[in-house]
């Protein structure tokens, strides 16, 4: 049987020996039943390809997605592709995708030979004025590897590459971000056995290197490599990562925007000063009273969608019952607004009927008329808020400085239930429509 009950998933993602003793077990089990089976999401599809989206949604909620299936149902959770479409027209989407990736790669590794050539910058390869940073030992501190340094030199033009002052603006500002994403990809998810091969590293790091030059508004910040990490282990095409990758980016890439004056995720913080104002005043208050009425505590939950708060395994669950319960079927129209013709996809582009196929977070959303002018809320906020209501007590009793509320939060780690937070924030949503109904 390829599933037993109550089955842990840590053996999916396994830890380095080293390290065993210092990382989070995973809570998330597999359950019989309750979690989305190979088979169960099989059977969703017809025989075209199009995907009962409603009643996965709901195994999703109840006990997460099995592991051996978690890239592809994620591709759907994402808005990589539609529920309405056939494997015929997924499969043209996906060859048309790896095309566009290989192109951007390929624009890319025209600007340095480094990026497809298997190995990751560490070290500034420029200075902040295009002037080339000529020794190649200050190039390469990367992985150690056998092959390292003759992959370096494979790359016919590499050496001369280093030689050409820089004038293009965005160029520079491309080049000096990659070896802070080679930095960052050596720090990402290293308890685990599959970044110890240097390939995943160097694909972890081609993708976010891409990623950064495609998106020339944000380009490419801290925390990035933790929301690209899973992607990559879950998804063995580089272009297909990319394009999860990519699609997460869209939800998230407001809170890497930042200004001279502020960073995006602010307005998340603001959103949870509200909601934690209209929910628990008294919490507030104290919170207020402390310094810490601008909930910059929070910061790193919503950057990095708790991935320290959580295991791995345990993360990821989270992640795709986040994704489940907040599932707009019109995602993919909002993403894909030319891909396939409309005269050939009018089936797709039909209006949703149903309410079934929204997650349950959308469902109340649509039923309290919050899909107007100003879009709802995400559930990060208010699973951020039940963490601060589940701790409202501790933190009112013992926290007399900014200090202490941020050594009462750093104590969560590893000791959250995934799906009692989903079920909290959920709770605390419908509290928070009711009463700001009311107000």
């Amino acid at each position: 049987m390829w599933m037993n009950s109550g089955q842990p998933a840590d053996s999916y993602y396994e830890v380095r020996p080293e390290y065993t003793d210092d990382v989070p077990k995973t809570r998330f089990k597999i359950k019989a039943g309750r979690t989305l089976s190979v088979r169960r999401w099989q059977a969703a599809f017809s025989s075209e390809g199009y995907l009962d989206i409603g009643p996965t949604l709901s195994r999703i909620r109840r006990g997460g997605i099995h592991p051996s299936i978690r890239g592809e149902v994620w591709e759907f959770l994402l808005g990589c592709f539609s529920p309405k479409s056939t494997f015929e027209e997924r499969e043209q989407l996906r060859q048309q995708r790896r095309v566009k990736y290989a192109q951007w790669k390929e624009e890319c590794r025209q600007m340095d030979a480094h990026v497809g050539s298997g190995t990751i910058i560490t070290a500034p390869i420029i200075t902040d004025d295009g002037e080339p940073i000529k020794d190649p030992l200050v190039l390469m501190q990367a992985v150690p590897s056998a092959n390292l340094l003759d992959d370096v030199g494979a790359n016919e033009g590499s050496d001369d590459e280093t030689q050409i002052h820089i004038t293009d603006k965005k160029i520079i500002q491309w080049k000096l971000t990659l070896h802070q994403i080679g930095l960052d990809v050596l720090r990402t998810d290293r308890t685990l056995v599959f970044y110890e091969k240097q390939s995943n590293l160097a694909k972890l790091w081609d993708i976010l290197a891409v990623y950064a030059w495609i998106d020339k508004d944000v380009g490419y910040c801290q925390g990035m490599s933790d929301l690209c990490s899973p992607m990559i282990m879950l998804i063995q095409d580089e272009a297909d990562a990319f394009w999860c990758f990519e699609r997460l980016m869209r939800r998230l890439r407001g809170n890497f925007k930042c200004t001279d004056k502020s960073v995006g995720v602010e307005n998340q913080l603001q959103s949870l000063a509200s909601i934690t104002q209209l929910l628990d005043p008294k919490l507030h208050q104290h919170l207020e009273k402390l310094g810490g009425g601008d909930y910059i505590f929070a910061f790193r939950m919503f950057m990095v969608l708790f991935r320290r708060e959580f295991s791995f395994g345990d993360s990821l669950y989270l992640w795709e019952m986040m994704w489940a319960l907040e599932y707009d079927p019109g995602i993919f129209l909002v993403y894909e607004e030319q891909v396939l013709s409309s005269d050939r996809n009018g089936g797709t582009r039909e209006k949703i009927k149903s309410i079934r196929q929204f997650g349950k977070y959308e469902r109340e959303n649509l039923r309290n008329g919050s899909k107007g002018s100003e879009p709802p809320l995400p559930i990060s906020v208010f699973l951020v808020a039940s963490v601060l209501k589940e701790k409202s007590n501790k933190l009112l009793q013992e926290a007399k400085g900014l200090d202490d509320i941020v050594k009462i939060l750093n104590d969560i780690t590893g000791n959250l239930d995934a799906k009692k937070a989903c079920s909290g924030a959920m709770k605390l949503h419908k509290k928070y429509l009711r009463k700001a109904k009311g107000a």
